[in-house]
């Protein structure tokens, strides 16, 4: 019995000095939570093109952003995602005065939703706004997106103002999907300032 209490205290002993000099797989080392992630989520502007985020990095935000709610689970929404240099390029002259921001973005985004799925079933239309339903579940994917990525480090752009044809044309995408933004993603080069907010009671009603 003497010799297992013996035997627990080393492992203790190791465990806290694993603790103290694990580097990223310590114990001491927090993630960030909900609130600091979307407290230091910016709409960057600017990028440190010395540092690269990796493809696999990417399918693990998009993996993120496809966990979305969507009307009943019909999954709108498609991403297509530029990181060669050349399809990078083409993207960055579909996004008008936004091209001279995405020196140095590791990747830029195309989201879009497929027609007469969300705001229908079995192919009728079951609410007035119909394909708006669209809209708002690749803005849901969106805003998971986006703050995946700020969870791992990322920073984005999202760009509403692009030309959804030449975009059409460079990924081939289908007609029966619409183009909606463009996102950039990337390490920012600096911090920028929180942006001013509406007084919550303005944007808030109890009732």
């Amino acid at each position: 019995m003497k010799l297992i209490f013996k035997l627990l205290a080393v492992a203790a002993v190791v465990a806290g000095l694993t603790a103290c000099h694990g580097g990223q797989d310590s114990a001491l080392v927090q993630e960030p939570t909900f609130d600091e992630i979307v407290a230091s989520r910016r709409s960057v502007r600017s990028y440190d093109g010395t540092r690269k985020i990796s493809q696999e990095q990417v399918r693990e935000v998009l993996a993120s952003a496809q966990e979305a709610p969507s009307w009943i689970n019909y999954e709108p929404t498609k991403y297509y995602v530029a990181m060669s240099a050349e399809k990078i390029a083409a993207v960055k002259d579909a996004v008008g005065r936004n091209k001279d921001r995405l020196d140095g973005v590791s990747a830029l985004i195309v989201t879009s939703f497929e027609k007469g799925k969300s705001g229908f079933a079995n192919g009728e239309q079951r609410d007035p706004i119909g394909d708006i339903w669209g809209g708002h579940d690749c803005g849901l994917s969106t805003a998971f997106l986006i703050l995946k990525a700020r969870a791992m480090g990322f920073d984005t752009l999202i760009m509403g103002g692009r030309d959804a044809d030449a975009l059409r044309k460079i990924f081939s995408i289908p007609e029966n999907e619409i183009v909606m933004a463009v996102i950039a993603l990337g390490y920012r080069k600096e911090d920028p300032q929180r942006p001013r907010r509406r007084p919550f009671d303005e944007v808030v009603k109890f009732f």
